[in-house]
């Protein structure tokens, strides 16, 4: 397995609940055929129960996520391999402290779409244990990159397939 693109680290997917973070991510790993973690394994029991009941996280509840996150991105790093990850990344801290301050071998990827169509996508999704009532806070707490983030930002308003092609074309 191809496990290193030249200077990437991590390639972070990043955006609200329902953008389709986990189904894009999976297609980049695929393609670069490199390892790939959904942002959900790293939730403590805690924070999924939380949210499972309707409730948003806090600050304080995020992270030690956010730490996970960055622990395994870190040993990509130590091992000179790539990865692609998801986490929502709402603010600008906590895109701080996934990327290790910014550093240029973490790549922000953010899937950006509007409310109603994100919601009407959470509405239809089974199985998953955030509720469509947290899409607000999502959108809320939402931090858009800026210009000095270096983020991909690729509308959301195309098929994941092709999303996917549109981040990889710009890597």
């Amino acid at each position: 397995m191809a496990q290193f693109l030249p200077g990437v680290a991590a390639i972070v997917v990043m955006g609200v609940s329902g953008a389709g973070k986990s189904t894009v991510g999976r297609l980049i790993a695929a393609q670069l055929d490199c390892p790939f973690r959904d942002a959900d394994s790293f939730h403590p029991g805690a924070n999924i129960a939380k949210m499972s009941r309707g409730e948003p996280l806090t600050d304080e509840d995020r992270w030690p996520w956010l730490q996970a996150i960055a622990a395994w991105i870190a040993q990509h790093r130590a091992a000179g391999t790539s990865c692609v990850v998801t986490c929502s990344a709402l603010k600008r801290r906590y895109r701080d402290l996934v990327t290790d301050g910014q550093r240029k071998d973490v790549r922000l990827v953010y899937l950006k779409g509007d409310f109603d169509l994100i919601a009407a996508r959470l509405k239809a999704r089974q199985g998953h244990f955030m509720p469509p009532e947290l899409l607000r806070s999502q959108f809320a707490a939402l931090e858009e990159p800026g210009v000095d983030e270096g983020a991909i930002a690729v509308s959301i308003d195309a098929a994941p397939e092709e999303i996917a092609d549109r981040v990889i074309a710009r890597l």
